[in-house]
């Protein structure tokens, strides 16, 4: 697999704790959705392709059951909004409230 993120995949994701890995997933969805807004769509899927790959680094580093179903309907949600029907009804600001919290616990305990 051709990674964007090599150094991560390499071994450091699986270093960070788990709300730096979900903070880290949304920077990379927001900057998916920011692309989206400017109309620069090649962008956006790159940026959403990129979240995606560490999504899937979360759930190949972690054991925890609930962290695993938790990610994984992150996925599909996220698939779905941006490729789907979008039957979640997931909004721009929904997923930006979403992660809000998890970059502000990851900074808050540094």
């Amino acid at each position: 697999m051709n990674f964007q993120h090599k150094n991560l995949a390499a071994g450091r994701w699986s270093q960070l704790s788990f709300l730096e890995q979900m903070a880290n997933i949304g920077s990379e969805v927001e900057r998916a959705i920011n692309w989206r807004a400017k109309e620069n769509s090649a962008y956006s899927q790159k940026a959403f392709e990129r979240a995606l790959e560490l999504i899937d680094l979360t759930l190949n580093c972690s054991k925890i059951f609930t962290r695993l179903k938790e990610v994984a309907r992150l996925r599909e949600a996220l698939v779905d909004y941006f490729f789907g029907n979008n039957q979640y009804a997931s909004t721009d600001e929904s997923l930006k409230r979403y992660f809000l919290s998890f970059t502000y616990a990851a900074r808050r305990n540094h």
